[in-house]
Parts: structure tokens; sequence; C-alpha cells
């Protein structure tokens, strides 16, 4: 077993902005919209108590019970630390009452997702009791580490994401799978870093730097030397031969941990921060770009990138400019990340990624970001590197329209404002792919977090617009759901009649943080895992201090 770091941790640099005192009408303005995400809060909360009660989610449209998280409870426990920071008291402590009785060797799905059971149920856990220090939680979370642990009994200890407990239970042989998700493989850190130092059992920490020594040994390995692909190979440890490399979706979190992880430990595991500088000057040297928008805002998105290799060895890197509501978190990733090591490009590139996704939440009509979409590079090419004067241009927007709709700009010119009209497209925007919302907390997650750093006031308006979209959107009777397509009129779009247990766990909890007081879950004191749980930071001790 490697063994937990015992040395003095290092102050690292603060995160928080010194917030000047704020007048009277400012406050009386931030706590009344405080108080009307708590009131979403109350509804969400009753008619999940009164409908759904102990099941992963509520439908909140039907009414009905829904269990896509093993039948445990997800948005039970990832409710918790959301029910203390709000201050409801009662309900927290009936909520801890009911999920102390969770019986985790009671399995409702053939497969178990160890990722989503590591960052709602552990981490929900784990959030509650830092904040609580009730000891029911902290058992429930050594009960689920006890479980998840066991994915990780392979020949060469990397975990099985889809598991399958009944076989293990069996006695069947277990083996990491051929194929994972980078995401799913590397989003342990935070929860099972913390949980071992809470309950000083090493296990937990040697299985995840066990992990990290293999993502470390091939980070510059790969085809795109940095990143990690999307794709990668478990059982043979092979992490380097997939041609797909994204910030978003199936990588998303990995890359989330690596700042964090550095911030949780007080900078005792230096590899974590070296794996995210490196990873983050690929990143913004070949995923980010700016698009070309009607206003020529200076903004930036976090696009998807394909690389192939000839066989000679050289390498074509081909940037998609697609963009994902989910890589919105990369903002703020970048804020943290570089305010914790003195890096001003990466603050700087984490402003302006989270100024892209304020800038689409303003450009559709619903006033949300959609899934997934497409945009146009203000470079014409990746060997063109001026993209610092970004003119509007409307005919290059509408011949990428056409493009991306499979068209011949020119034979088919005609035809680019029956499709713009058609898919609804904001100008700026050249498709959509998915036009849902699913609740997301990413986008308020990095306005929340520049907030914070920078002490901003013109973001409160900010996420005041963006809550509001949002709460007339998605409110139903019962609670919130989410929306088919965002390009609809205000209010007009179907609903999903679906509420994951991450509407309470991060969106609502990031919106009421916004209008609370900036002490409230102090970023120099936490760190938020990425289903927003927070783990108290290890920091210089003193005197009065103990190591947990």
């Amino acid at each position: 077993m490697l063994p937990l770091p015992t040395s003095q941790p290092s102050l690292l640099p603060k995160l928080q902005h010194d917030f000047a005192l704020e007048s009277s009408s400012e406050r009386e303005l931030r706590l009344q919209r405080r108080d009307a995400v708590k009131a979403a809060m109350k509804r969400c909360w009753s008619s999940y108590r009164r409908l759904a009660w102990r099941s992963d989610e509520l439908a909140p449209v039907s009414g009905k019970k829904l269990n896509p998280f093993g039948g445990w409870g997800a948005t039970l426990v990832d409710s918790l630390d959301t029910l203390w920071i709000m201050d409801m008291k009662d309900e927290f402590y009936e909520a801890v009452t009911a999920a102390a009785t969770i019986d985790f060797e009671s399995v409702g799905e053939d497969l178990i997702n160890v990722f989503e059971t590591n960052i709602r149920y552990l981490g929900g856990f784990l959030g509650a009791y830092e904040l609580s220090g009730d000891k029911r939680l902290l058992a429930k979370a050594r009960e689920v580490g006890e479980m998840l642990y066991v994915a990780f009994d392979t020949p060469n200890r990397m975990p099985i994401t889809r598991w399958d407990a009944r076989a293990a239970a069996q006695g069947k042989k277990q083996q990491a799978p051929e194929h994972a998700l980078i995401a799913e493989l590397g989003t342990f850190a935070l929860e099972f870093i913390r949980l071992s130092m809470i309950t000083g059992d090493p296990k937990w920490f040697d299985a995840v730097q066990r992990i990290t020594s293999t993502l470390r040994a091939s980070q510059n390995t790969t085809l795109l030397p940095g990143l990690w692909p999307v794709v990668v190979n478990p059982r043979n440890e092979d992490f380097s031969s997939h041609p797909d490399y994204t910030l978003g979706a199936m990588a998303d979190s990995l890359f989330e941990y690596l700042p964090k992880t550095h911030a949780l430990m007080g900078g005792l595991l230096p590899e974590y921060r070296e794996m995210y500088e490196v990873a983050m000057d690929t990143a913004i040297r070949e995923n980010l770009f700016r698009p070309m928008v009607p206003d020529n805002a200076d903004i930036l998105i976090s696009g998807f990138v394909t690389v192939h290799k000839r066989d000679d060895g050289s390498r074509t890197i081909y940037l998609k400019p697609e963009a994902q509501h989910l890589v919105c978190f990369a903002g703020g990733m970048l804020l943290l990340g570089g305010k914790l090591i003195g890096n001003d490009t990466h603050v700087d590139k984490g402003t302006k990624i989270t100024d892209g996704c304020v800038w689409t939440y303003n450009a559709t009509p619903s006033g949300i970001m959609p899934e997934n979409f497409f945009m146009l590079p203000c470079k014409e090419s990746q060997n063109d590197s001026d993209d610092k004067d970004c003119p509007w241009d409307p005919e290059r927007w509408k011949r990428a329209v056409l493009l991306k709709a499979g068209l011949d700009p020119e034979k088919d010119a005609d035809k680019a404002d029956a499709i713009i009209e058609e898919k609804h497209l904001p100008q700026g925007i050249i498709a959509i792919r998915d036009g849902k919302y699913h609740l997301r907390p990413e986008a308020i997650e990095s306005v929340f977090i520049l907030y914070r750093l920078t002490g901003r006031k013109d973001l409160l308006d900010t996420a005041w617009q963006m809550w509001r979209a949002i709460e007339e959107n998605t409110r139903t009777p019962l609670a919130n759901s989410g929306l088919v397509d965002v390009t609809a009129p205000r209010g007009k779009s179907a609903k999903l009649d679906r509420m994951e247990s991450f509407w309470i766990g991060e969106t609502l909890k990031y919106f009421y943080l916004m209008f609370s007081e900036p002490d409230l879950i102090s970023l120099d004191d936490y760190v938020l895992n990425t289903e927003a749980h927070p783990l108290k930071r290890l920091k210089p001790l003193t005197a009065e201090q103990t190591y947990v």
C-alpha cells in the first residue's frame, strides 16, 4: 500500500476575492435572488419527498419514480449537502435518517456505473459529512467506498468501470475492460483520497495513485501528447491509441480533478499540478478556438480534436468546432488552476470560455445554451494564426451553415436563410446537433467561480438572467424538468420529464451560493467534486488543528 503523505502541506495562493462591503440595497437584492433559488429547491424537494422518496429521481412532469443509478436514492444522497447549505436542517436530518438505511448490498441494476456511484453517492456522503459532522454519513461513505474498492480487484488494479457486482459476489473472474471512457477511469482522486484521509485507511489512496501513475507515464505518448484520448484500454494499459481528444463529455472530470486534487492535498502530490500544466498547454493550443460572432465578442469555445497518424509517423490534427454545454466546466477549471499555480494565461482563457458560455445563453430564444452545437472559428484554417481581429461576416457564416447541412455553398446559396429559419439558428451558430437542456450546472458553475475569484458585481446580474431563463423554461407544477429544444420560444419547449439528481446537487447549489455570502463554502477551504460536493482542503496546520 502506498502510504498517505504526512508532510506539512504548502500554503497555496489565495483563491477568493476580498469582497468589499455591499450597500443595503445591494444586499437586499442579492438575498431576494438567493431566496428565489431556495424557493425552487423547496418545491422540488417537497415533490421528491412526496412522490419519489428514496428513489433515484422524480419525473417532474408525470410524477413517476425513476431509478437509473442503482435504485439507491441518488437524489436523496446528492441533495444532502445542498439541504445543509440552504439551512433546511429539518429536511436534512430526515434525509440523513433515510439515507442511513440504504442497502448497498441490494443491487437494482445488472451493471453498476462505478463513476456515477463514486461522484454522486460517495461524494454526496462525504460532502454532507464534511459540513455536518454526522457520523452516520461517514459510515455510509465508508460502506460505498468498500463496495467500490472491489471493482478495483483486477489483475492490474485498473477498475471495472461498468461493474457486475453479482458476478463478483459469485467469484467470477474480474478484469478491467478493454474499452473505457477516460473520465470514468480518472475521476476517483478527490473522493478516494479524502476518504483515506478521514478514515486513516490508505487503500483508497493507493487505488487512485496506481491510476495516476499510469496516466502520468502515458501522458506524452499519446497521439496528442499532453492529453489522453476519450477511449482507453485499461486491461492492457493502452492510453495512447484512440484518435479523439476533448475537454468535454467522456473526458471532462479527469482534467478537472488534476488542479482540484493539487488543492485538496495542499501541493503534497506534485504530480497532479504537473499533469494539469502539461494537459492545459496542449488543450489551449489545440482545442480552444475563438468563434466568429455578430458582436465580435472576444470569447473562446473548447472543441473536439481528431488526430490521424500516417504510416511515416507524421500526424494531421483536425479541430471540429463542436461546443457542448458540459464543457463549460473548463472555464472554472482554468480559472481555479491558473490561480493555484500563478498562471495568468490560464485565468484569461478560463474567463473567455466562461464568457463564451454566457454569450451562448444569451443567443438562444429560450435564454439557455443547447446541449451540443457548432460554431465557426475565426481562423479560416489551422495554419492561420491570427484570430485577434475577428469581424463578423454574415456571408461566411451562411456558407458554413450550408456546408454543415451537407449542401453546396455555391449551388445552394439561396437555401441558407430557410435553413437558418427552420433550425432557429442564432447568428454565430452554424448547426445544433442536440438542442436539449438537461438542467446542467456547468455554465453557472464557471460563472460562480469567476465571481468568487474576481468579485465582479456584473456577474450577479448575469447569473440572475441565467436563473430566470432556466426557471421560466423548466418549471413544472411539481419541480423542474429538462427541455427538448432550447431554440423554441421562451417557455414553449416540450419537457423531457427528467430531473437528474445533479439539478439539486449542483445547479441549484451553484445558483444559491452565487447569491449567498461569499464565505459560504469558501474556495479557500473546500474543493467541490464534479458533482459539487464540498471536500475540505488540506492546509498548513496551526497548533489547534489536526491532520483531517
